[in-house]
């Protein structure tokens, strides 16, 4: 049983049925076990004597399974239970099967090309410290399949196959009865991991004619040709292959952002470890507070285009030009909102972004909330986060408590209210399938993110950052870097920053990317 996997709103193609997604288990084949075998034989549809009966051949047909919407995730560990799986999933019937030893992993590869050229399933053979089980459900989906015929590809397969089936066993194909192909399916899409032990299981799926994308970690989001690939298709039914895939519904959300085919300046839909982004920090208008207000939006663009070049060749990711524009400035008033914070006019930070967009820069909007909360400054800037090339940052530094003041405390923010931003950015970026956000967490003391180690990292459509803002010699700024560091999980991303005149002197692109562990974020103030 599958579940509605809908697509985009804008998009005019039905929404599918509904059903509760699953992932497969040999339980799932043995479910099917029950089903009548079938058997088609393309040249006997006639009860009339062909004109010439010396030359009739009798062929048989593969029948490939009727694709139920939905999506669905094989990651059996036990390459022969996953052998089982993907049969059961592509194949209603198949007069013959391939059959490759299960404890001979070098085999799979070579049955699993074997079987998609055939376009025939390949199972497995169980082990000797295999349960019984095993060994009954192989025998059973060769039943189910109607299989009358076996291509062991090694002498362990074909040793095991005269042993335990009352089946044709052949080890070549020029023995194989005629067989014509099957129809292939058409609204399947299949997305494996490089590293899952299922080369049996890919085979058995690119037997049945449907596209498979195998990716080093399974994420369509990460490759831009699979995400053409996708949106061009605009697959009914999903498989994922391979525990990398995560569950079905994270996975029908991430094929839902690939087949919108939006992707993020640079490529791709997923923001790290596929790019690295050099930033302009600042605020327009506004000198004061970085090198992004020395100048005009054309001239800024151009500024951080040549930044970003000077990380050109010293990565080998893709470097992403980026504004982090300061959208909520911190100030000594108490403003119309009473908060002492103010805010930057929307229409302007919408021309930046609008120019930003056309010329392939990202933009993240940094917010200094002074006696608000993040959230209810972040909400107010809804309408820009639904941007695809647009993230957000979070300044604790200007956030304060009842009675502090601006210049005179460093501000704090507690792991609670980081997690309602996120929470809510990665609602609205998933409500809206977007390409993955970043969201930056500014920092240069440990004390303004008390409780970081409880800040969640989990959301899959968010990359979260910290950025290390401390400045002075090259030895302080490690110093600072080292602290923020420490200890810190190996989900989380880190960026670093630059002071053009606060820093003595100012590290280099070279000297920047040789900090550990290397900043994937990284900007000028």
């Amino acid at each position: 049983m599958t579940t509605t996997r809908p697509r985009p709103p804008e998009r005019s193609r039905s929404w599918f049925s509904s059903g509760a997604e699953h992932i497969i288990s040999r339980s799932h084949a043995l479910s099917a076990i029950s089903a009548a075998a079938v058997l088609v034989l393309a040249a006997c549809t006639s009860s009339e004597e062909p004109e010439n009966a010396e030359q009739q051949t009798d062929s048989a047909q593969a029948v490939i399974g009727s694709p139920e919407p939905g999506t669905t995730v094989i990651d059996n560990t036990d390459p022969v239970a996953a052998a089982l799986d993907a049969s059961a999933e592509f194949f209603d019937s198949a007069p013959a099967v391939v059959l490759a030893a299960g404890e001979a992993a070098g085999s799979h590869q070579a049955a699993g090309s074997t079987a998609s050229d055939l376009a025939m399933p390949v199972l497995l053979t169980p082990g000797q410290e295999s349960s019984a089980d095993l060994t009954e459900d192989v025998v059973a989906e060769l039943d189910r399949l109607g299989a009358s015929t076996v291509l062991a590809t090694d002498d362990v397969a074909a040793q095991w196959a005269e042993a335990e089936l009352d089946l044709d066993v052949v080890t070549s194909t020029d023995d194989l009865p005629p067989l014509d192909p099957p129809e292939p399916v058409e609204s399947v899409a299949v997305i494996a991991a490089q590293e899952h032990n299922g080369a049996a299981t890919v085979g058995t799926a690119r037997a049945s004619g449907a596209p498979v994308h195998v990716l080093d970690d399974a994420d369509p989001r990460s490759d831009p040709e699979v995400i053409d690939a996708l949106a061009e298709q605009q697959p009914e039914r999903v498989v994922g292959i391979g525990q990398q895939a995560g569950g079905p519904e994270q996975l029908s959300a991430r094929v839902a952002v690939a087949e919108t085919g939006i992707e993020l300046p640079g490529g791709g839909q997923r923001v790290f470890p596929d790019r690295r982004m050099v930033a302009l920090y600042g605020s327009p208008g506004t000198p004061s507070l970085g090198v992004l207000g020395e100048q005009e939006i054309d001239e800024a663009v151009s500024r951080v285009e040549e930044q970003a070049a000077e990380y050109e060749g010293l990565v080998d990711r893709p470097v992403v030009p980026t504004f982090e524009i300061i959208t909520t400035i911190a100030s000594g008033n108490a403003g119309p909102e009473g908060d002492y914070s103010r805010r930057v006019p929307m229409e302007e930070i919408q021309e930046w972004v609008d120019a930003a967009g056309e010329a392939g820069v990202y933009v993240v909007l940094d917010l200094q909330p002074g006696h608000t909360d993040f959230l209810t400054q972040a909400q107010e800037y809804e309408e820009l986060l639904t941007e695809p090339h647009v993230g957000l940052a979070l300044d604790p530094e200007w956030r304060l408590e009842s009675g502090q003041t601006h210049m005179e405390q460093v501000g704090s923010v507690t792991a609670e209210e980081v997690n309602e931003v996120a929470d809510w950015l990665a609602g609205l970026t998933r409500e809206h399938q977007l390409p993955q956000k970043t969201l930056v967490l500014h920092q240069f003391q440990t004390q303004m993110i008390s409780d970081r180690e409880n800040v969640e990292l989990g959301h899959d459509e968010l990359a979260v950052l910290v950025h290390a803002d401390g400045n002075g010699t090259p030895q302080d700024k490690l110093d600072t870097y080292d602290r923020l560091t420490a200890g810190a999980r190996d989900e989380m991303w880190w960026g670093w920053k630059n002071f053009h005149d606060e820093d003595d002197p100012m590290f280099t692109p070279e000297q920047t990317l040789e900090v550990e562990p290397q900043p994937v974020f990284v900007s000028y103030q």
